[in-house]
């Protein structure tokens, strides 16, 4: 039997190990002085050194970070729902509504079309998806944020080190989220990072990780426990001196897997964009599920479908959007597969991979 390509492969190693150990031996284990440095480090290598506040997940930065810019019972914040659940979730636990926009079948991203479409009077602000490391259409959402008096945020989940025009993601909105779970570009084990745009923004989510306080007892607001700890900061302030080699094995595994894949549609990279593929998701027109299940069972390649149900058709939001049509949604949920990109790939893993996709799409034909 061959073994399985796994689509995703954390990579956790010696230093990690170390670093953590280091921690336990210090005996300061909760939010301290490696948070702090992370979070400095951080801002530097990936927002241009904006404000960067350290949070225990990815969604807890969305949720937080949304609190901070005031929304909230009355508002609405337009989202893609070609997106993991998380992303309409933080909104939905604001008391806010999330409004569900179509998008563009390139990028997988927002479309700014459909965006402007779905602007109310209710409108607080857009939250567009750097899905799969692909920056979103930064440069035509922020011309409708500023005409049509809303603001701008971004879910950078999965697009550490992504830009746009020379730009980084991150550093568009008035705050950004980057996720730090296992399977991301880089990891610290589990956590979120919220940049923001100045230090006033800073302070908000930092009072709201900590149950309200800056200094100890003194509750300003009611806040949560949304800290990351020394211990994760540790394995994450590792991560950040491997993840640009990292990104660029992704950025040419990439490169290999357009060169060679036929019968399926791979993924383009809009002008200006700086993709650093978190996924590398193509298209399978026909039979989509039955592709996947030959990959694995005739060939030992794993891959992943992100995501087969759209936000606005999941049980836990589809009340928020009843009869929504989102053609280019719909369309992608049915035909998207995420293929191994991942930096622990061989050159015969690609190889591999390469001679499975032409084998089942030739196969499908």
């Amino acid at each position: 039997m061959t073994d399985l390509i796994p689509a995703a492969k954390p990579i956790i190693g010696d230093e990690e190990r170390a670093a953590v150990d280091r921690v336990l031996r210090s005996g300061m284990v909760a939010q301290g002085p490696e948070v702090a440095a992370f979070e400095g480090e951080f801002a530097e290598h990936f927002v241009a050194g904006r404000p960067v506040v350290a949070v225990n997940s990815g969604t807890s930065g969305l949720h937080l970070g949304l609190l901070a810019a005031g929304v909230g019972p009355g508002d609405e914040v337009i989202v893609p729902s070609f997106t993991f659940a998380a992303t309409g979730n933080s909104v939905a636990l604001t008391g806010a509504t999330p409004v569900f926009a179509d998008i563009e079948p390139g990028s997988f991203t927002l479309d700014p079309s459909s965006v402007e479409a779905a602007i109310t009077e209710r409108t607080k602000g857009i939250m567009p998806v750097h899905l799969y490391g692909h920056p979103a259409r930064m440069r035509e959402l922020q011309d409708i944020a500023d005409r049509r008096g809303v603001a701008l945020y971004e879910d950078a989940a999965q697009a550490h080190g992504a830009a746009l025009d020379g730009r980084q993601v991150g550093t568009f909105g008035e705050f950004a989220m980057f996720s730090l779970y296992p399977t991301k570009n880089m990891t610290s084990g589990e956590g979120g990072m919220v940049s923001a745009v100045d230090e006033q923004f800073a302070r908000r989510v930092r009072l709201l990780r900590n149950q309200g306080m800056e200094r100890q007892y003194e509750n300003e607001v009611v806040g949560f426990n949304a800290r990351m700890t020394d211990l994760h900061a540790a394995i994450g302030r590792v991560q950040l001196t491997k993840v640009d080699a990292w990104t660029e094995a992704r950025r040419s595994n990439a490169a290999f897997l357009d060169a060679n894949l036929r019968g399926v549609v791979v993924p383009p990279v809009s002008e200006g964009a700086h993709h650093v593929y978190h996924q590398y998701t193509i298209r399978v027109t026909e039979d989509r599920d039955g592709f996947v299940r030959a990959l694995k069972d005739e060939h030992g390649v794993g891959s992943g479908v992100y995501y087969p149900i759209p936000n606005h058709r999941l049980t836990s939001l589809a009340h928020y959007a009843p009869g929504l049509d989102l053609p280019e949604t719909e369309r992608a949920a049915r035909e998207v597969v995420s293929l191994p990109v991942h930096p622990s790939l061989s050159s015969d893993d690609l190889h591999r991979i390469v001679s499975a996709v032409l084998a089942v799409a030739e196969a499908g034909a």
